[in-house]
């Protein structure tokens, strides 16, 4: 099941999302020039929010369609990659010589905020398949 592989996901995520913003915060911003940082802290914000996403995920699965449970989960990390990766990127490439990268880079930004766009519509469709419960209560004599 992918329940807890989002869940561990969401934590490195997170845990990233952290260092990449204080690295942006007390590094990159004596570096970078103020629009690249601002690029940067863009992909650490999108990063945090989509990161608290695959949490919500990981929890609803137990409740939702784990099909379209796991279609989200999947965008959201795809869109993590290809969204704030490419910023990321894109917002140093210029200080450490890597500006080659910038046509590939580019193009990946808006591929990835579709993916995180598809993966709210994934949820938004699990919403449809919800079940009070994933585990039958035995009608036992436990009373």
């Amino acid at each position: 099941m992918n329940t807890r592989r989002f869940i561990l996901l969401a934590s490195i995520s997170g845990l990233f999302a952290v260092a990449l913003g204080a690295f942006g915060a007390h590094i990159l911003k004596k570096i970078l020039t103020p629009d690249d940082v601002q690029i940067f802290e863009t992909g650490v914000r999108y990063q945090f929010y989509h990161t608290f996403a695959l949490l919500i995920v990981a929890i609803t699965s137990r409740y939702l369609s784990h099909r379209w449970t796991a279609i989200a989960g999947w965008l959201f990390v795809a869109g993590m990659v290809l969204f704030s990766g490419s910023l990321y990127l894109l917002a140093v490439s210029e200080a450490f010589g890597l500006t080659g990268l910038n046509v590939i880079l580019g193009p990946m930004t808006p591929i990835g905020g579709v993916l995180f766009m598809g993966g709210w519509l994934a949820l938004f469709r699990a919403g449809f398949d919800y079940k009070k419960s994933s585990h039958k209560h035995s009608s036992s004599s436990e009373h």
